[in-house]
């Protein structure tokens, strides 16, 4: 994906968020870290300025929820949660970049869980790469790329990477 695909594709998901609700302030976006912050931010900006409605966004760092943080030998990486408002009776939208087994995006749900206790969580991602291991599917999606095992999908955020793009490459042996 291009940064001009990308940019259209911030717009519909724009668009996807606010169109279930009359009223959109149960609506809230949280960004899991960290690709996941920054497509979520250019959405809740593009809400904001398309639609004029301010919405509610957040940051979430799963690492401590993962089934796996134990079993890894270094240190995990933590980053910063922040959820300035109240999730009770809310319509949370996750964010991610790319979707790959699900293990994630329930780790994302068990955080959310320990924080309130939302109306609703559904899920967004930029990409939808397949390999699931759990039963776990976007709700909406930039674009559904079918990998091999090898194949690790990068995508790239202008504030991080100095572009926007999406990327498949081919993972070195001994990479997987």
């Amino acid at each position: 994906m291009t940064a001009r695909d990308l940019d259209r594709t911030y717009q519909r998901f724009a668009h996807q968020f606010l169109e279930p609700y009359e009223d959109p302030t149960r609506l809230a976006v949280i960004g899991m870290q960290t690709r996941g912050v920054h497509i979520g931010k250019r959405i809740v900006e593009v809400i904001k300025n398309k639609f004029g409605v301010e919405v509610d966004f957040g940051v979430l760092d799963v690492t401590f929820y993962r089934d796996d943080f134990r079993s890894k030998l270094k240190m995990p990486d933590v980053q910063v949660t922040e959820i300035p408002f109240d999730l009770y009776d809310r319509d949370v939208v996750l964010v991610d970049d790319v979707l790959y087994t699900g293990r994630t995006v329930r780790s994302a749900m068990d955080a959310i869980m320990a924080y309130g206790r939302p109306r609703s969580i559904k899920f967004c991602c930029m990409v939808d790469r397949g390999h699931r291991e759990l039963p776990i599917a976007p709700d909406y999606t930039g674009l559904y790329v079918p990998t091999h095992e090898h194949e690790e999908v990068r995508v790239k955020v202008n504030d991080l990477d100095g572009e926007d793009a999406v990327y498949v490459v081919e993972l070195e042996e001994g990479e997987v």
